[in-house]
């Protein structure tokens, strides 16, 4: 590939989180949207016309037909992981939406595919990309908290009924999952990205509100394997609308909490003679998003193209995005067994 060539994107599912998806791509210099698909076709068209590219209502044809450097899933959950295997088997990189899989062995398979295909495969949980978290990121990796004690990561938000009836797989154990696999996945991916691998978990599900098949509320209590501890909370029934996305990280010699509607905010700020970095922390934050997805799509797609042009493994890989995955299903298993479950696990 030519050093100034850009990559040719093409988007599968033109739903919710597509313009995200579409708006970052055209953003970057070094990217070019040639292709969406949808299986409706008033969708695809619509949504190709607004972004000048190219229609398809079949992802295989689109992948057949046109030139495809790198594609990025936003379809239905339980679809990520066949697409983003076809597109492996392509000779397309792959970036799929979270999760990335609904089970770990189809997680597994679509590793295993992208390695075997020699195609970069990146997982999109874009808040990690966040000036807030990447702070945060830092001060653990230079050691600022001492000793780690406990950490949490709150989804506060509101999914009504109208949001499920939008599509028939919306909150179905098959296609969708509930809060905890959905909306809450984001954060879990913060707080083990932050705390580090997890030993054990236990774990309560309830469907309290909702006409869904999964749980509209979740909550459980994490235990590191460096003795920290965790506590998810996860609910889609506040009333009346989205509150917040929270992470609070604690250790011996510091506390942060990160909060806004998208863990876009710190709120707290505490080390050692910090006050003049916090000043100017607190000074320059960003206003909240417009939405719970943030400001970080560009960012994680623009690291899937230096990922490519550097030939090394994207910054959340396929490995780090299946350690989410892992948590949540562990959570669920602890729902039908009422006792926790110890990590690594098989389904």
């Amino acid at each position: 590939m030519e050093k100034n060539q850009k990559l040719r994107f093409a988007i599968i599912g033109c739903g919710r989180i597509a313009p995200k998806h579409a708006e970052s791509i055209i953003a970057l210099e070094e990217a070019e949207l040639v292709a969406v698909c949808d299986i409706v076709p008033e969708k695809a068209q619509a949504f190709a016309d607004k972004y000048k590219a190219k229609p398809y209502i079949s992802y295989e044809e689109m992948l057949d037909k046109e030139k495809i450097d790198v594609v990025t899933i936003a379809t239905e959950s339980d679809l990520h992981a066949p697409i983003g295997i076809y597109a492996a088997k392509k000779g397309v990189h792959v970036m799929v939406e979270k999760p990335m899989a609904m089970t770990l062995e189809s997680a597994d398979e679509l590793i295993r595919t992208c390695k075997e295909a020699g195609v970069k495969l990146a997982v999109i949980h874009q808040n990690r990309f966040n000036k807030s978290v990447q702070l945060l990121r830092k001060a653990l990796d230079e050691g600022r908290f001492g000793k780690l004690t406990h950490g949490q990561a709150t989804i506060r938000w509101n999914r009504n009924d109208e949001y499920y009836a939008q599509a028939p797989w919306r909150g179905t154990k098959l296609q969708d999952g509930g809060v905890l696999m959905n909306q809450s996945i984001h954060n879990i991916d913060l707080l083990q990205w932050c705390l580090g691998p997890v030993e054990s978990v236990f774990g309560y599900t309830r469907t309290a509100l909702r006409k869904i098949e999964m749980e509209d509320v979740g909550v459980a209590v994490l235990k590191f394997k460096n003795g920290a501890l965790g506590v998810i909370e996860a609910a889609s029934t506040i009333y009346p609308k989205n509150i917040e996305e929270t992470l609070n990280i604690f250790g011996e010699t510091g506390s942060v909490m990160i909060g806004g509607i998208a863990v876009n905010r710190i709120e707290t700020w505490e080390f050692p003679d910090c006050e003049e970095e916090k000043q100017k922390i607190f000074a320059s934050q960003e206003s909240d998003p417009p939405d719970v997805y943030g400001f970080g799509h560009r960012e994680i797609i623009k690291d899937m193209i230096q990922a490519i042009r550097e030939d090394r493994e994207p910054a959340i890989n396929g490995e780090e995005g299946r350690k989410a995955l892992e948590i949540i299903i562990a959570i669920y298993k602890c729902q039908e067994t009422k006792q926790q479950v110890i990590l690594p696990f098989e389904e």
